[in-house]
């Protein structure tokens, strides 16, 4: 199970010929994290930015944290905030992933290379 971060989500929208073609060939719909979305709406600057970023994730099964992953999440905020930036969203998307047992496709590795047993994916070349 693949979830996807904001990052993949931005170069999919903006037409990235790679990220089109990886999210092409997948056989099974990847599920976004909440979180992303949020993200997502927060980075929109107009109404259109918003519609636009509503649409692209419209058919993907969106997932929440459960009790268990929030607490994970402040688990691993609390333990790498200071020492690694780790920030509050990224705790929270990262802890969705762990939870699952699903490999998170991002090019942030740098924000989640501390996040215990988190498995990461760069799907595609940037």
């Amino acid at each position: 199970m693949y979830l996807l971060d904001t990052d993949v989500l931005i170069d999919i929208q903006r037409g990235h010929a790679p990220a089109i073609s990886w999210f092409a060939s997948l056989s099974q719909l990847p599920s976004v994290p909440g979180f992303v979305v949020m993200e997502l709406i927060q980075d929109a600057q107009n109404k259109q930015q918003l519609t636009n970023a509503l649409k692209l994730v419209a058919p993907l099964p969106l997932v929440w944290a459960t009790e268990a992953d929030l607490n994970r999440a402040l688990s691993d905020f609390t333990t790498y905030h200071l020492s690694h930036s780790l920030g509050l969203l990224d705790a929270l998307i990262a802890a969705c992933a762990v939870g699952r047992g699903a490999t998170l496709c991002t090019f942030n590795v740098k924000h989640y290379r501390v996040i215990p047993g988190l498995v990461m994916a760069q799907p595609y070349t940037r």
